[in-house]
């Protein structure tokens, strides 16, 4: 398997990079943000999953697929993608910044209207 992105000895793409994978469909994005979180804006074509719920939910996500971990501000899914390249997910990654770099760069959130929640 090859990654989408080029190789690095960290854990985060930029949110420009996640734009750009999603856009393409050769990676899946996973908001592990709170419900309420994710109610307030999200990041349209992603999948969500609750931080508290990946390690029963992980096995839903296929391993040979680029997986990009998003959340507020880029804590919670960074551990997301160790986690789940610790569990043999060799492609899965953070996105710096969080949901606040993505707004903060300009980019869409859903629905129409959509902000970055408080955590």
């Amino acid at each position: 398997m090859t990654s989408v992105f080029p190789p690095s000895d960290g854990l985060e793409v930029s949110p420009e990079q996640t734009q750009q994978a999603l856009a393409d469909g050769t990676a899946i994005v996973v908001d592990v943000r709170e419900q309420d979180e994710r109610d307030a804006g999200y990041i349209e074509g992603s999948r969500h999953i609750p931080l508290q719920s990946l390690s029963s939910e992980a096995a839903t996500l296929p391993k040979d697929t680029t997986i990009v971990f998003q959340c507020r501000v880029g804590g919670r899914s960074g551990m997301a993608a160790q986690a789940l390249r610790a569990s043999g997910y060799a492609d899965a990654w953070s996105m710096a910044g969080g949901l606040l770099q993505w707004d903060a760069e300009g980019r869409p959130l859903a629905p129409d209207g959509g902000v970055v929640a408080d955590h």
